[in-house]
């Protein structure tokens, strides 16, 4: 019996700490739900510490990779929400940050995807209206920058693979929006950089060994944004494949590079 004991409180220790360890991954990042005319939208949300209404702050938007697109409203937390969530970056830069979820069957851009062969043969096709999701998270952009205690001058958008496609996508679609932007391994349509080129400031990040999204993607939209008169920076790791997401996340002047961009 004591044993019995012994063991079932050992269980429930280990029990209680995986709940505990699940829980407080994510205890920053409330869960919400954005509804419109056209679909819903699940979302995460994390607010600056000791929110104050009365205070204006910055907006981040971050969009997530084609494996987490899900309907659980938790996946798309795997990567960058403990880089945002870190004490010295909630510190340091205190923002309202937004994960939206794409459900498993679309895609934050509009893409036509060729899989027989890796890298994926990608094409973005221009006279297509918004994907459901983007629509989505357009809408739910265009609230927030409603609301009186965000700083519409600091509002930001980031997004890795599947979403550094979206993160050019919405730029081009809303490109008075956004103070500045990072797009990881991501890609899209060069021709469309025009929209938006001089006026928001990019950091494009890609792994030279990228055997998903070939890094001539963003080699191609960085050339189109200096094309039509913008200074990106482009950080190309020699050595990282796909994941070149968590390179880009230890860089020491990424957020501080992010958050000194103000619209005039």
């Amino acid at each position: 019996m004591n044993t019995f004991k012994k063991y079932f409180s050992l269980f429930l220790l280990v029990f209680s700490s995986t709940i505990f360890f699940s829980q407080g991954k994510n205890s920053y990042y409330h869960s919400k739900v954005f509804t419109s005319r056209i679909d819903t939208l699940q979302y995460r949300i994390m607010m600056p510490d000791n929110f104050d209404e009365t205070k204006q702050y910055p907006l981040l938007l971050f969009l997530h990779g084609a494996a987490e697109r899900s309907n659980d409203n938790k996946a798309q937390l795997l990567h960058g929400s403990k880089f945002f969530a870190s004490k010295k970056n909630r510190r340091n830069f205190p923002a309202i940050v937004i994960f939206p979820q794409c459900p498993k069957e679309s895609y934050w851009a509009n893409v036509l995807i060729d899989r027989t062969s890796y890298p994926l043969n990608i094409d973005f096709p221009t006279n297509y209206a918004p994907t459901k999701p983007m629509k989505s998270v357009m809408m739910l952009m265009d609230d927030f920058a409603s609301k009186p205690f965000v700083n519409k001058n600091q509002i930001y958008v980031a997004g890795m693979s599947m979403g550094g496609m979206g993160t050019f996508e919405i730029l081009y679609r809303k490109p008075k929006m956004f103070a500045a932007a990072i797009a990881i391994c991501g890609a899209g349509n060069p021709k469309t950089t025009v929209f938006y080129a001089k006026t928001t400031p990019l950091w494009v990040f890609h792994g030279a060994k990228d055997n998903v999204v070939n890094f001539q993607s963003s080699v191609e939209m960085v050339e189109g944004l200096k094309k039509y008169g913008g200074k990106p920076i482009f950080t190309l790791y020699p050595n990282q494949s796909h994941n070149s997401w968590d390179a880009a996340f230890t860089e020491p002047k990424l957020l501080p590079w992010l958050f000194s961009n103000i619209k005039k």
